[in-house]
């Protein structure tokens, strides 16, 4: 044979003694999920998931706290009342927001980035939405005119009927018995919770108005929660600051559009009624909106609804100890909260449940046996 031809049945014998003489690899091994078991699970990963838990109910609970403690009292009637007026600080909030997200994009991403804030079609979206979450904004000021801080976030844990009942008429999505057993549950500790309590509008008994703000309130959270999932998903190359732009833009307009109809913002000055509790409430607006867009993405939905209950009780704990609220601790108030919050948990906890036990159902009866 000639040199080439030797050449090549050398370096084949070569290639072929080496193939042989590798030992088995570790891909050959059946995958049986235990290699990547433990990994990522560390109790860094642990704590930073308790910190952002605690952080996320510490913001619940101290939004409507603050918002509870700026209220003044009319010395006449002992009447609790808004000083200043209630779109102001909403305004200042999307102002705010406004300014500090476009000045991310410009020294994160340069003009590049933040002339991608003003492209169409996101624009067009999240202007939607934003003028749906400034709605959600006039109600929780409208509500809290008349409500406590623990009743308006007790009557926030309807979002779990209202949501259960909207997934019902637009996916189809049915509750077992179990489930709408607690959810009637939550209802009536609602209820339990309202009856024994007292309102804020002078007069005793149940704000009804308050009441209806919050529902409304809910109703129109539960639209914007659904609807920001879905379309900060679809545009998830944008950040979320640039996002909250697009959300804000719309968002202002139409605060303004309502501060100029409330007969209060304007005709009596905008910051006339101002002191330092009323900057918390801006400070309060401005850190539960960047705080949400960032912790929703985190925590899992089953953490949220939990961490919205146990910010009930820390709550009624503040309104309680700080001097800046007249309430005292009473065991009936104290159980009565205690039932909304295990309630909410009972009925969070029984999905997983609900959902296994339909996956085991749908199962062949040989397999189960």
């Amino acid at each position: 044979s000639s040199p080439t031809a030797q050449r090549h049945e050398t370096r084949s014998r070569g290639v072929a003694s080496t193939t042989f003489a590798m030992p088995p690899r570790a891909a050959d091994k059946p995958y049986t999920g235990e290699e990547f078991k433990g990994q990522g699970s560390g109790a860094g990963d642990t704590l930073a998931k308790v910190g952002l838990f605690v952080f996320f109910v510490f913001t619940r609970a101290v939004h409507p706290t603050v918002i509870d403690a700026s209220k003044s009292v009319d010395p006449e009637t002992g009447k609790k009342y808004f000083a200043y007026g209630k779109m102001t600080v909403v305004l200042g909030e999307t102002f705010v927001t406004i300014v500090v997200a476009q000045t991310m994009c410009l020294l994160l991403g340069g003009q590049k980035e933040w002339r991608k804030i003003w492209e169409p079609k996101p624009m067009k979206i999240f202007s939607i939405i934003g003028f749906l979450y400034a709605l959600g904004d006039y109600l929780e000021m409208a509500s809290m005119g008349s409500l406590g801080g623990a009743a308006y976030q007790i009557l926030l844990q309807s979002k779990l009927i209202i949501t259960a009942l909207m997934m019902w008429g637009i996916k189809g999505t049915k509750q077992t018995a179990l489930q709408w057993n607690i959810l009637v549950l939550v209802m009536f500790s609602m209820c339990v919770y309202m009856l024994g309590g007292k309102s804020d509008s002078g007069g005793g008994g149940i704000p009804i108005a308050g009441v209806l703000n919050v529902l409304l309130k809910v109703t129109v959270s539960c639209l914007c929660a659904v609807l920001s999932d879905a379309y900060m998903k679809e545009f998830k190359d944008s950040p979320i600051y640039m996002q909250l732009v697009q959300f804000k833009c719309a968002w202002c307009a139409t605060i303004l559009m309502i501060s100029f109809a409330d007969g209060q913002t304007w005709q009596n000055g905008f910051f006339s009624g101002w002191d330092a509790t009323t900057v918390g409430v801006l400070t309060s607006f401005t850190v539960k909106g960047w705080s949400t867009m960032y912790l929703l993405a985190i925590l899992d939905s089953v953490l949220k609804n939990i961490g919205e209950a146990c910010a009930v009780l820390v709550i009624y704990a503040a309104q309680v100890a700080l001097p800046a609220f007249d309430d005292k601790f009473e065991v009936p108030t104290f159980l009565s909260v205690m039932v909304v919050i295990l309630s909410v948990t009972a009925y969070v906890g029984a999905k997983p449940v609900v959902e296994k036990a339909t996956k085991y159902d749908a199962l062949p009866a040989s397999v189960k046996k």
